[in-house]
């Protein structure tokens, strides 16, 4: 059973949501937020799977929530699935370096919502279809990249280039028929590449791929 958490500042957005989590059999929501700061002391009390967060909200945004959420260990298993009312929005990029997972289009059909929760609770990051790499490039691009992280000396030079498929968007599936490697050893590489970067997931290594330079805004594999 996944719990969902639903933060939303707007009672006919955040209602809609629970109606339609809790009416599937695998779904149960968790709690419900109206601001930042419940979403954050909700969460802490509920240890949810999957917090539906809202960006613009009052008291604390859903920026900071998510970075507090993110940064809080004993939420260790908690991701963040943030909500956006458009596709531009200014703050996805700063929302995916404070420990998003994934990102949606308030406006997505139900399915792709539902779909959205259980990637992000399978613990795979979702920067598609409405939030794209070229997206994260445009806002990756208006940062002076940071200094290469003393850890990404420790990646081999497969492990390297493991994380610019992952900041291509690319699956395990996928990675694996790139490398001509079975989806299971791209699976075990993606987790060491994590764990040696102290990660969370897959989106959180597209931001770090960006922000290092290891891979630049505009590239094609």
């Amino acid at each position: 059973m996944i719990r969902v958490l639903v933060a939303d500042d707007q009672a006919a957005v955040r209602g809609g949501f629970a109606v339609l989590i809790d009416a599937q059999d695998h779904m149960h929501v968790a709690g419900e937020a109206t601001n930042g700061r419940e979403a954050v002391d909700l969460a802490r009390r509920v240890l949810p799977h999957v917090v539906l967060m809202d960006i613009r909200m009052p008291v604390l945004d859903g920026l900071e929530a998510t970075r507090l959420i993110c940064a809080d260990a004993h939420l260790a298993n908690t991701r963040v699935l943030v909500l956006t009312t458009f596709d531009l929005d200014e703050y996805v990029y700063g929302a995916l370096r404070a420990g998003a997972s994934g990102f949606l289009l308030k406006d997505a059909r139900p399915r792709e919502l539902l779909q959205a929760v259980e990637i992000v609770a399978a613990g795979d990051a979702l920067l598609a279809p409405s939030i794209t790499r070229r997206l994260i490039a445009e806002f990756a691009s208006r940062r002076d990249p940071a200094q290469p992280l003393a850890a990404l000396a420790e990646l081999t030079q497969r492990e390297r280039e493991i994380m610019r498929l992952v900041a291509e968007g690319l699956s395990n599936a996928e990675i694996g028929g790139r490398l001509v490697i079975s989806p299971l050893t791209a699976k075990t590489h993606v987790s060491n590449v994590l764990h040696k970067l102290g990660c969370r997931d897959r989106a959180a290594l597209v931001a770090l791929a960006y922000e290092t330079g290891l891979i630049t805004p505009g590239h094609r594999a």
